[in-house]
């Protein structure tokens, strides 16, 4: 079918892979860092000027790596929120990333509307202050000569795309994109204007959600566009994830993200309900503590690194002597407790070890993804098998113990950018389906990724039972807390 291409923009770099279309084969790749003097003075690190990461796509796409590439993909951060006037200009640079500006805006928000629940039923979301329809709430209060000039509205990979056609009348956007603004919903597939009125003060003009394998539009060189969508939803297209699978992120802060057939409306708050790049739905749940979890502990014990710190956990047995640690270290999302702090319980002399205080810290951050798990499990979502990512999914700790704590077969897949893949997933998509050869109901079928197998086998007992006794601790700890 031909050659494609998919370029992920990132807070910090642009990664491009260039793929076969029929077998998504990386045949070439490029980077390039985001230049420095694209933010804002540095003074601000949540606001960037967009012309920065053009920049970076210009570099990373030097020395002729889009040779012969019939069709491009764009994936690009999510929550990026970039106003632009009645010219096409920026208002103001783009505010990126989890803003903590907005922070007052998000509660805000969600009193002008009425509580959480009323949020969760007009858009499957709470708004945090990461998210687009928060800042503008915060750009209202604080900036409100900026606020009056914004006309129109894009995200990081709309902008992109809008940039590659040549800025065209037509803006567009996906459905996976626009799930995350806080004010589109993936139950109804329409947008909320009266909550973009009610954050920005006024209305604004959105891009048009289009199709998974619709095409943007095609450059004057003939070069096709598709879609593009946030990096969560191309990396879940690029792992190639469905319906049974779930991934958990291991980053600072942990996600479980899911594959299921429809949105789901969470009063509690706990699930974020997106859409993915497909035409399913990618409901998310968040944890606070994962990998910093580890990290204190590592710094606690005196260890210089993770590796360190999960050669001393091996050392222990599942269940760390009978340690439990509840990792809400900077308090908690699922469940929804900021304002508490850890809890160490089941002290006693055979247990004041380091290595069962190094194993209770894998475990507790492992038992706290799955509490969000079991909250996905909870509304009829099926996980039968876990993607583990993130560079502490290949520590020997937390691969001894996530099958058995998650309850499910655990694949760890080779690192690589699967933002970039997915992205040039869909480009093949999109050109698939110009040109008649790719129904537009049915991604390509593209090979997974290498990846290490585990499963929960004889040990699926045993860590059940050290997950009952987190569960004991949390429940009398908080009671009733945490509700599924």
């Amino acid at each position: 079918m031909g050659i494609v291409a998919g370029l992920d923009s990132a807070p910090d770099f642009t990664r491009i892979v260039v793929c076969d279309a029929d077998t998504g084969a990386v045949l070439r790749q490029g980077y390039a860092p985001h230049p420095i003097e694209g933010a804002e003075g540095g003074s601000r690190p949540s606001d960037v000027d967009p012309q920065a990461w053009l920049l970076s796509l210009g570099e990373a796409a030097g020395g002729g790596l889009l040779e012969g590439v019939q069709a491009i993909g764009v994936s690009a951060q999510q929550n990026a929120v970039i106003p632009l006037d009645a010219q096409g200009n920026t208002v103001r640079p783009a505010m990126v990333g989890g803003d903590k500006r907005a922070q007052v805006a998000a509660a805000d928000l969600i009193d002008a509307l009425g509580g959480r629940e009323a949020w969760a039923q007009a858009v499957g979301c709470v708004p945090q202050a990461a998210q687009p329809v928060t800042k503008l709430r915060w750009l209202a209060k604080t900036e409100p000569e900026n606020a009056v000039r914004a006309a129109v509205l894009m995200q990081a990979h709309d902008w992109l795309v809008w940039q590659l056609l040549g800025r065209p009348v037509r803006r567009t956007t996906d459905r996976g994109g626009a799930s995350g603004t806080g004010y589109w919903s993936a139950a109804t597939g329409a947008y909320r204007g009266d909550l973009v009125e009610l954050a920005l003060g006024h209305q604004a003009m959105l891009p048009e959600v289009i199709g998974p394998s619709e095409a943007a539009g095609t450059t004057p060189e003939g070069l096709l566009i598709s879609a593009g969508t946030g990096t969560t939803m191309a990396a879940a297209f690029g792992l190639g994830i469905g319906l049974g699978d779930a991934v958990v992120s291991l980053g600072a802060s942990g996600s479980v993200m899911a594959v299921h057939r429809e949105a789901l409306v969470d009063q509690t708050g706990m699930i974020t309900s997106l859409a993915d790049a497909t035409g399913m739905h990618l409901p998310v749940v968040t944890t606070l503590n994962a990998v910093r979890t580890l990290r204190g502990t590592a710094e606690l014990l005196g260890l210089p690194d993770l590796e360190s710190l999960s050669e001393l956990a091996m050392k222990s047995t599942p269940g760390a002597h009978g340690l439990v640690l509840l990792p809400y270290l900077e308090g908690e999302r699922t469940p929804n407790l900021p304002h508490t702090a850890g809890t160490l319980a089941g002290l006693r002399r055979e247990s004041m070890r380091a290595e069962h205080l190094a194993r209770a810290a894998f475990e507790g951050m492992l038992c706290g993804l799955a509490d969000a798990l079991d909250v996905v499990r909870g509304r009829g979502v099926e996980v039968r098998r876990v993607f583990l990512l993130g560079a502490a999914a290949e520590l020997p700790a937390v691969q001894a113990a996530a099958p058995a704590l998650f309850g499910a077969q655990v694949v760890v897949p080779q690192p690589a950018d699967y933002g970039a893949i997915g992205a040039a997933r869909q480009a093949a998509w999109a050109l698939g389906t110009s040109q008649g050869t790719l129904d537009p109901r049915t991604p390509p079928a593209w090979q997974g990724p290498a990846a290490q197998v585990l499963e929960p086998g004889e040990d699926l007992a045993v860590g059940q039972a050290v997950r009952q006794q987190f569960v004991s601790v949390r429940e009398q700890t908080h009671p009733g807390a945490f509700r599924v």
